[in-house]
């Protein structure tokens, strides 16, 4: 699998990566030899790349991935996983986590952008991973933390980074504004941008993408299914955006794009990767990744076949940009 270099770092990440928080059961339970599988059956496939985060089933994520990743040699992956919210043992549990993952609630997230709390931070995610590196660490979504994040946690990562600690740094969130504001007012090596640049909405090109090409940040593409109104063939009436049920707008929208896809000899979730992989500014796209089969079809649907004439015709009828 191709890879490309982080600019400013020696990080060469491949283009393509396996999103591991469905594996800390985001939404559902996923069996634990299930998921440690679907790290195998991705390694199996070619894949390079695994992102993580502790936010991912309080730890779960992070377990399950040093598990799974342990019996290959460190030197041929890439790994990255966040800061920015320290897993604590929880006063007062009511049984499940809250936050979409479907884990005990034994630990519960406490926001720490502070230099301390990253130190934290990515000494019990080695622990957890069973590693004694990660290559990149994201600053995870810093969305009311902005001077936290960039008083602490930001030149605690540069230091990090500069003693070869870490390979590269960045920050990661679904929304645009702060991305950019980390992007031309800070030092980031990389961005993970989550939801705001696919086949359905493209809010990242008109200043985010210039600025991260200007700046030589890379850009890791994640969300390219829109929580999953993108992901099939045929768009169902009930299908997610943003974790929620999509508006109806969008739903007509996301069946007007498999519509074309269609005519043109193609599928919905084939285009939506393949729009990221159109732009050279991004530098990789992760896809999350739940079992073997979930693997086995993400990858099939990167060697399905998208005609230039289905950009041709989504560009006139106004659909991308």
């Amino acid at each position: 699998m191709s890879t490309r270099t982080i600019a400013g770092t020696s990080v060469e990440i491949p283009a393509l990566g396996f999103g591991a928080a469905p594996i800390g059961n985001l939404y559902r339970e996923v069996p634990h030899r299930e998921a440690v599988d679907a790290v195998v059956a991705a390694w199996d496939r070619g894949i390079r790349y695994f992102d993580t985060a502790p936010h991912y089933g309080l730890g779960l994520s992070e377990r399950r991935v040093g598990e799974a990743l342990g019996g290959y040699p460190r030197d041929e992956y890439i790994l990255s996983t966040k800061v920015g919210r320290l897993l604590r043992p929880n006063p007062a549990p009511t049984g499940r986590d809250t936050d979409g993952f479907d884990v005990p609630d034994d630990l519960t997230r406490v926001r720490d952008y502070s230099r301390d709390g990253v130190m934290r931070s990515i000494e019990e995610s080695l622990d957890r991973l069973d590693t004694d590196r990660i290559d990149i660490v994201y600053i995870h979504d810093p969305d009311d933390y902005w001077a936290e994040a960039l008083d602490g946690a930001v030149p605690a990562l540069a230091s990090l980074r500069d003693q070869g600690v870490i390979g590269a740094y960045g920050v990661g969130m679904n929304q645009v504004e702060m991305l950019h504001r980390f992007v031309t007012e800070s030092e980031i090596n990389v961005i993970m941008l989550a939801g705001r640049y696919t086949l359905l909405e493209q809010g990242a090109a008109a200043e985010l993408i210039p600025a991260c090409i200007q700046r030589q940040v890379g850009i890791v593409n994640v969300g390219v299914f829109n929580s999953g109104l993108l992901s099939k063939n045929r768009v169902s009436p009930d299908a997610t955006f943003n974790y929620e049920r999509a508006p109806e707008d969008l739903v007509r929208r996301a069946t007007e794009l498999a519509e074309i896809c269609e005519a043109h000899g193609t599928t919905l979730p084939a285009a939506a990767i393949a729009f990221s992989f159109r732009n050279p500014a991004v530098t990789s796209v992760v896809l999350g990744m739940r079992t073997p089969e979930q693997v086995k079809r993400n990858l099939d649907l990167t060697e399905v076949p998208v005609p230039d004439a289905l950009w041709d015709e989504l560009r006139q009828r106004g659909l991308i940009l």
